[in-house]
């Protein structure tokens, strides 16, 4: 099927392919691919284009099954995959959100240049590495009793700032500025408190990371500078989620619409598509507990910023509340959101899922930070260690293209368990030092898991985003030392 999907792969334009309804039975509307030929020539064969497929045979989807281009094989929806569903006949699915739900990417800026940074790069690295736990199950990180949880869980990021870490500015370059309304931590589960109670501050494994970076190019000047981007400036991206909470959420949830689908006698293409109706007390209830975990999530990342900040006050010998360590932006992938379209020459409020993708909302959508709103959101992309990350902003074209949606980052080449066996820690180490690039790590395979080669070309990811019509690069980064879970 696989061989098939691919072969059926219509060609729009230069960034984008067409699968047609019937290519898997039950389709309701095509899939969209965002990709290119260089893309779709370097991929190995996975089962993503059959999930994309499937995801258009949900109830109640409007418009296409789409992906981004750094699409790859997830849990029931593709990583990179994005949908939307009606709110009276449609539905929500877990696993077309993800388990690490609010997972997303911030980027700081220090106001340090290179020069001034790379002597003390080690240190920082070092530093880095105490203020902020990672690796498989992180410990160290703020402990919570039951109801500093919930408080946790009601108020995001600004119950972190509110209790000290970070300051009110902070809140203002944050999606949702850092907490989602409709949040109800009595439908967070047991055994969900309990993972959080130990984990919150916690960067995490897998490919979550904080890399200090280097302001390398700046291919639209206007749009860096008010971001505040200064080209050869050092600046930290993080990528980290709702840990074992939102996972423990997902899995929750999973578990309860797949005995209310065996109830019903109702059978889906693919069982991770496991679904309620989004106007049913499973879908609302799964609704409420991740916007509980979401805010789970941005007090995790306004947490670890404080640790970044801590860390620069080390090494650098100066007060942290004094340390120029600013919120550029703080944006989510994995995560489910009510939003407005223009469908059929009508407006629509639709739930749109975006899992590994994040929204690219153009420039006067009243989402977007006050400070960016003339500008377009900021997209944050991440790539490989040893390669560049970007910052981009969204197009006016991504509202009809992707319901304002764009990529996430590079986008996985290989599964973890094939690096471990293609890649060799010491070879990995010794290609990235011979780049200047240098690394800490809980584990050896916390580095071969995300190899450079591990992930697909970063360049030509955003040259698709940007010829797709979703969003424009803004700044280039390069890596010059990464903390791995």
């Amino acid at each position: 099927m696989m061989e098939k999907l691919a072969t059926d792969l219509e060609p729009l334009d230069g960034c984008r392919y067409r699968i047609p309804r019937g290519s898997v039975p039950g389709m309701r509307v095509d899939g969209i691919l965002f990709s290119s030929e260089k893309l779709l020539r370097e991929a190995p064969p996975d089962a993503s284009l059959r999930q994309l497929a499937n995801v258009a045979t949900l109830p109640g989807i409007v418009g296409e099954a789409l992906a981004m281009p750094d699409i790859h094989f997830g849990y029931g929806f593709p990583v990179g995959g994005v949908a939307a569903f009606d709110l009276t006949e449609g539905v929500v699915s877990p696993g077309g959100i993800g388990y690490d739900i609010n997972c997303g990417v911030r980027l700081l800026r220090t106001g340090r240049t290179v020069e001034e940074v790379r002597p003390h790069l080690s240190a920082l690295l070092t530093s880095l590495f105490q203020h902020v736990p990672s690796g498989v199950g992180s410990k160290g990180g703020v402990r919570l009793d039951a109801a500093g949880i919930d408080a946790v869980l009601q108020g995001g990021a600004r119950w972190a700032v509110e209790n000290g870490y970070g300051r009110p500015e902070d809140l203002l370059v944050q999606e949702e500025e850092g907490v989602l309304s409709g949040a109800d931590p009595s439908r967070v589960g047991p055994s969900a408190h309990a993972r959080g109670g130990k984990q919150l501050g916690t960067l995490g494994s897998g490919n979550h990371f904080l890399e200090v970076e280097e302001v390398e190019d700046l291919p639209d000047p206007s749009g860096a500078e008010v971001l505040g981007l200064r080209r050869h400036e050092v600046v930290v991206m993080l990528h980290t989620g709702s840990r074992g909470l939102g996972h423990q959420v997902g899995t929750d949830y999973i578990a309860r619409m797949d005995e209310e689908l065996r109830g019903r006698g109702l059978q889906l293409v693919d069982r991770q598509l496991s679904c309620a109706p989004v106007d049913s007390p499973s879908g609302r209830e799964y609704l409420s507990a991740m916007a509980a975990a979401a805010n789970f999530a941005w007090a995790n990342r306004q947490i670890i910023t404080d640790g970044v900040r801590s860390a620069f006050a080390e090494v650098f010998h100066e007060p942290k509340d004094r340390v120029a360590v600013d919120v550029v932006y703080d944006l989510s992938h994995n995560m489910a959101k009510v939003e407005e379209y223009s469908v059929e020459g009508r407006l629509r409020k639709l739930l749109v899922h975006r899992k590994g993708a994040t929204r690219a909302f153009p420039a006067g959508r009243p989402e977007v930070p006050a400070r960016y709103r003339d500008m377009g959101q900021p997209v944050l992309i991440p790539g490989d260690m040893g390669s560049a990350s970007y910052v981009l902003a969204g197009l006016p074209t991504s509202l009809e293209r992707s319901f304002g949606s764009a990529c996430h980052g590079a986008g996985r080449l290989l599964s973890r368990a094939a690096c471990n066996r293609k890649f060799r820690f010491a070879e990995v180490s010794r290609s990235l030092a011979a780049k200047g690039i240098q690394v800490r790590a809980a584990t050896h395979e916390g580095i071969t898991e995300e190899a450079p080669g591990a992930y697909k070309d970063v360049d030509e990811v955003v040259r698709v985003a940007q010829g797709g019509g979703l969003a424009r690069p803004v700044a280039r980064l390069v890596p010059l030392g990464v903390v791995k879970g």
